[in-house]
């Protein structure tokens, strides 16, 4: 069957249809359920990514949450795949290979450092293949990135600014680049500019619409 279908829920929160199972990745803010998750797939413990709250909206006895250590200790009652950087693992069709992420630059060394083993995740098929990169800087793995489809974070601060997404872009290859976790970041004046700049720059762009309207702010 491959993938299905990927919708951007809002900043880094999307779910995707592949193999007849209902995926999401980092589920925050959800206004509402977008259906039973088989498998849910969270980066790190960071509050807009790791959400208990959102999980339960969507998880069920039978759901499985792919998860680094720091998140998994915290997932009581669940059914837990816990995750390392740099591994493969397998479930039904599904392969899942997991990339590092975190912090290169200065200032940010201390929102994602690489000591805590967060990830991102390369999630493929027969047929296709996401790499969701989580919050992370422009870092040497992603030039072995391999993918149909790459989202890649830029709103600055703590991960990625735009210049540095688009020198990621650049190394990673992939049919289509995605931008997320930027709007609430850089406002909707900043994110048009954004967009602009990364459309212009990137030629296998791709800027997705949020399914929703975001509601928390930084």
């Amino acid at each position: 069957m491959g993938i299905e279908s990927l919708r951007w829920i809002g900043h880094a929160s999307f779910v995707l249809n592949a193999e007849e199972m209902n995926i999401y990745i980092d589920p925050f803010g959800l206004e509402k359920s977008y259906g039973n998750a088989d498998i849910i797939f969270v980066t790190h413990p960071h509050f807009d990514h790791f959400s208990i709250e959102d999980i339960r909206k969507v998880a069920t006895g039978k759901t499985v949450i792919f998860a680094p250590h720091e998140v998994a200790e915290k997932l009581h009652g669940f059914r837990v795949a816990m995750v390392e950087p740099g591994k493969e693992y397998a479930h039904g069709a599904l392969h899942v290979s997991t990339v590092p992420a975190y912090n290169v630059v200065h200032e940010r060394l201390k929102n994602h450092p690489k000591e805590k083993g967060w990830v991102g995740y390369r999630i493929s098929t027969e047929d296709g293949s996401i790499y969701h990169a989580g919050d992370t800087d422009f870092i040497p793995e992603m030039n072995a990135i391999k993918a149909d489809i790459a989202l890649i974070p830029m709103g600055g601060t703590y991960v990625m600014d735009p210049d540095e997404a688009i020198t990621a872009a650049e190394s990673i290859d992939a049919g289509e680049i995605v931008p997320m976790h930027y709007k609430a970041l850089l406002g909707r004046e900043g994110s048009t500019s954004a967009e602009e700049k990364f459309r212009k720059r990137v030629s296998n762009c791709r800027i997705m619409e949020e399914i929703q309207t975001a509601r928390y702010s930084f």
